[in-house]
């Protein structure tokens, strides 16, 4: 009876001790950014300097690093990219890298089950590789951290920082091509985009005497969207007609009130001021 409830204490510990749930020494963190016409999602997990030497000793240079910690730290593209100006077809793959004092390579892998194990490391599986400059910091970064930084339309900076090092990779996407054609697609059917296809040419120094034609359209659509109108004010400003500029914005400042808009008031009011600066 004795050795059956030493058992069952020992059965029941084991079960405990199986459930039993501690933070992992490196937490893991996913990021998702909205880019270009998809998004790019980084999964990696984050160690901690800890008082340790890291470039040099714990990381040592001239040697493939798995560039996070636990499994294999993953890059994911919803579309074709350039990393470095280098093409990049849409998909995850493994970010792995070369540390050195002077410069890094960065590598990217497509075998996602190699993850820390970089003594197998195969150059077959390799899909990309490019050198970047590696920068000091001021100050000491004690997690190790993937930013992503100078988000634009089409590009943006993945930022390696862990220590006193910042490791900068950019990235880009070739949208332009594919929303002009989307543009001419959807402007060719029954509902159109004027608005959004206008303001698509202002922001991007497209044909602004078209980029006004389509505007107009939008004001026909809905008279009183001071946005909008706002819009038409800043073509009309950037062709150099500030007549119609001020005229318009004045618009944007009646519809803005009528509708308890001040950000568009505001708005509106600073045009007035600048074009009629301009005459």
């Amino acid at each position: 009876m004795l050795a059956a409830a030493v058992a069952l204490s020992l059965s029941t510990f084991m079960v405990q001790a199986q459930g039993l749930k501690t933070p992992a020494p490196s937490s893991a963190q996913t990021i998702k950014q909205a880019f270009a016409l998809g998004e790019l999602t980084v999964d990696y997990s984050r160690p901690s300097v800890k008082g340790r030497t890291v470039f040099g000793d714990l990381v040592p240079f001239g040697k493939v690093w798995r560039t996070g910690a636990n499994g294999t730290t993953k890059l994911t593209f919803a579309e074709d990219v350039k990393i470095e100006g280098k093409d990049l077809k849409a998909g995850t793959y493994g970010l792995y890298t070369i540390p050195n004092k002077d410069s890094w390579e960065v590598l990217l892998y497509s075998d996602l089950t190699l993850n820390g194990n970089v003594g197998s490391y195969k150059t077959e599986n390799e899909v990309l590789r490019v050198v970047v400059k590696p920068t000091v910091l001021t100050s000491k970064v004690e997690t190790f951290t993937i930013n992503l930084a100078d988000v634009t339309s089409n590009s943006l900076v993945l930022e390696i920082l862990w220590d006193k090092t910042r490791v900068p990779v950019k990235i880009t996407a070739d949208i332009d091509a594919k929303i002009m054609k989307n543009i001419e697609s959807t402007m060719a059917a029954d509902a159109r985009p004027y608005f959004q296809a206008a303001n698509y040419y202002y922001e991007n120094d497209k044909d602004l005497n078209q980029a006004l034609i389509w505007v107009n359209k939008a004001v026909e659509q809905n008279p009183k969207a001071f946005w909008v109108l706002m819009l038409k004010s800043r073509i009309e400003f950037k062709l150099k007609d500030n007549t119609a500029a001020t005229a318009t914005a004045e618009k944007v400042v009646a519809a803005a009130k009528e509708a308890n808009n001040e950000d568009y008031v505001k708005m509106g009011e600073k045009m007035i001021a600048d074009a009629k600066a301009k005459k």
